[in-house]
């Protein structure tokens, strides 16, 4: 692959549709993506390079602007060899929109917004796992479960955890289980939905930052998502509201399958999507050195961690 900077890319694509480009700035820059502000003669765009292991998310972009366009923030262009993607400004967040404020019922609404989505998707898995998207289906937590127990970055930082995290197996292999014969198909896991990575739109929402997505189970959304909300809100975990946002997004599935097998379904999937949540860090920081794992790097040990942890609700 011949070197290109990643502004001439860009800039290139914008010309080749009639568009200008003025400036350039780098607001965000972490180790897993650089995303790049730019000024153009059609308004803001945003320039994001995907890297280590999470370079998938461009081409899962373009799938999802075809896919689910009304839903997403469709590309203006993509590299999926580079993991490089360019899009239009997406609009007002819900963050953004709720100016701190935390209305339960905007959130009721999204949750079950994203829970047709997800649904929508589910056809497609073959086409996400195709452009890249990392494979965490309930049969194959387990294995990951040992991988990460195994690994010498993990038990080097949870040495006190290792006796109980070790014992915690035999309940992620029955929920594991349990979850693949549910009869809840795998799909689209944004895997870190909360209302910064949501835009305002009318008459639906839509969703954004898919750089730690995976092809799963749907429930284990719900993990980051009521953390969130139970912060936002400025209520405990376990708090009948967190119960209340759960039943809203698992509303759209009440048609197939009775509630309480839902709810326990959805206690499973938080439970080993801490899994997930340790393998997304671990992806993300593939080539990171000591000095980035020391300042990042809790994002893999600590949710592995979490294992030992309750639910939020």
């Amino acid at each position: 692959m011949n070197e290109l900077r990643p502004e001439d890319w860009a800039t290139t694509e914008l010309t080749a549709r009639g568009i200008s480009a003025y400036e350039v700035t780098w607001p965000h820059r972490y180790p897993w993506s650089q995303v790049a502000k730019i000024t153009t003669s059609a308004g803001d765009m945003w320039l994001k390079l995907n890297l280590g292991d999470t370079a998938y998310e461009a081409g899962l972009l373009r799938l999802l602007g075809t896919l689910v366009p009304a839903h997403v923030v469709v590309p203006l262009a993509v590299d999926a060899e580079r993991g490089w993607s360019l899009s239009p400004d997406g609009g007002v967040t819900l963050r953004a929109a709720e100016d701190g404020k935390f209305r339960l019922e905007v959130w009721e609404q999204m949750l079950a917004e994203y829970a047709y989505l997800q649904r929508s998707l589910t056809p497609h898995v073959d086409d996400l796992l195709a452009v890249g998207t990392p494979d965490l289906r309930p049969q194959r937590l387990p294995e990951l479960f040992d991988l990460l127990l195994g690994d010498p970055f993990v038990r080097a930082n949870v040495t006190d955890q290792l006796d109980a995290l070790a014992a915690v197996r035999p309940a992620v292999v029955r929920a594991a289980e349990e979850l693949a014969a549910s009869g809840i198909a795998p799909t689209l896991q944004h895997d870190d939905l909360h209302d910064a990575n949501v835009l305002v739109r009318e008459p639906k929402h839509a969703f954004f930052d898919w750089g730690d997505a995976s092809v799963a189970y749907p429930f284990g959304t719900l993990l980051v998502t009521l953390r969130v909300a139970a912060r936002k809100a400025e209520v405990e975990e376990g708090d009948p509201l967190l119960a209340r946002l759960r039943d809203a997004y698992l509303e759209p599935w009440t048609d197939t399958h009775a509630r309480a097998d839902l709810v326990r379904w959805a206690d499973a999937a938080m439970t080993v999507t801490k899994i997930s949540r340790a393998m997304s860090y671990r992806r993300a920081l593939r080539d990171a050195d000591e000095k980035l794992l020391t300042e990042y790097g809790e994002g893999i040990w600590g949710w592995f961690g979490e294992l030992l942890e309750p639910n939020p609700v």
